[in-house]
């Protein structure tokens, strides 16, 4: 039987597999994606701001610092699990079911799935989903794919200006459509847009993707007015879907044990990273307590703070806190690797 079970591998999560094992704990994470790392995965080259203490660097750099953090302790991993239900069968005995059959065992259980699962919403347009492998996309993962290149971003939400903006300059051009005649991203970046070299359709819309002789990339693509209806034909050779997500959190509504909820994606905390069911806690964006700020800080200060808790109702008589400092034992053989890069 483990110790913890942590469900969701983001930053959360893996927080709180570092700092479960630097308490001595056995951890076990499970989660639905086929890697680490969570919806950072999501926006991997926008540069991450708010962390404490740690200069500006692109998020792909954070993932992997915090998937090599996570992973130090050596805890168990299974990914491409969807946990299906949570069930507490006694004090400190949960059973934690997941769709591929299995049934994990363990004493305390955290819940680290951020909002929820999310999926981009797809392009409803007949035939799309042949040119996703090509050059139809709903995530970009570098940036690098598009330079010099005529890109098509369709939506108007942060992500999507937040992507025209990074790729102005870079790509040899950057379209920007949306259905509504004005911008609803925030203002500052719409004031940004005004400077760069991005052209803005408003009232717009693909209509239709055409593709190549072989039908697996876009050729030309149907734009049309939503007011006039007046359709033109242009050529892109990238083309950027984001209309924002759908959400799902279908493993609280219908998990066996219930928790209390503050609303449909977030666990009621009790000031703190408790939840109504005694050694079951939660961390991240999935739990609101008083306390909480919306920053990956906070998610790592949940984190930390729901590990202690586990720790405590697996051994009550252990000590509130973990000992983080650098000569603590266990980084004891770590230090030296990790002192030879500045010697």
């Amino acid at each position: 039987m483990d110790d913890v079970i942590i469900i969701g591998g983001g930053p959360a999560g893996l927080f709180a597999s570092f700092y479960s094992g630097l308490r001595g704990m056995k951890v076990r994470i499970i989660d639905i994606q086929d890697k680490l790392g969570g919806k950072m995965h999501v926006y991997p080259e926008k540069i991450i701001w708010d962390i404490g203490g740690l200069a500006p660097k692109p998020c792909y750099e954070i993932i992997q610092d915090t998937v090599n953090q996570g992973l130090h302790f050596e805890p168990k991993v299974n990914l491409e699990e969807r946990v299906i239900d949570i069930r507490k069968i006694a004090e400190r005995h949960f059973e934690i079911e997941t769709d591929k059959g299995h049934i994990y065992e363990s004493k305390s259980v955290i819940i680290a799935i951020g909002g929820g699962i999310i999926n981009p919403k797809q392009l409803d347009i007949k035939g799309a989903e042949r040119y996703k492998l090509t050059n139809l996309h709903y995530v970009v993962q570098s940036l690098k794919h598009f330079k010099d290149k005529d890109v098509l971003i369709s939506g108007a939400g942060n992500s999507a200006l937040d992507w025209a903006s990074d790729l102005s300059g870079y790509a040899k051009s950057v379209t920007l459509i949306y259905r509504k005649s004005d911008i609803k991203g925030y203002e500052a970046m719409r004031d940004l847009l005004d400077q760069l070299a991005v052209e803005k359709m408003p009232n717009t819309h693909i209509y239709q993707l055409i593709g190549d002789a072989t039908q697996s990339r876009i050729q030309q693509v149907i734009l049309e007015n939503m007011e006039t209806k007046e359709q033109i034909a242009r050529t892109f050779d990238e083309v950027i879907i984001s209309h924002g997500f759908d959400r799902e959190n279908t493993l609280l509504e219908q998990s066996t044990t219930q928790v209390d909820m503050f609303s449909e994606y977030s666990i009621k905390g009790f000031g703190n990273t408790a939840t109504s069911i005694d050694g079951l806690y939660a961390c991240g964006d999935i739990i609101y307590h008083e306390a909480k700020a919306h920053l990956i800080a906070s998610a790592f200060s949940d984190a930390a703070n729901a590990a202690n808790l586990a720790k405590l109702y697996v051994e009550p008589e252990a000590a509130p806190e973990g000992y983080v400092s650098s000569h603590n034992d266990a980084f004891k053989e770590s230090n030296k690797v990790v002192m030879k890069k500045y010697l």
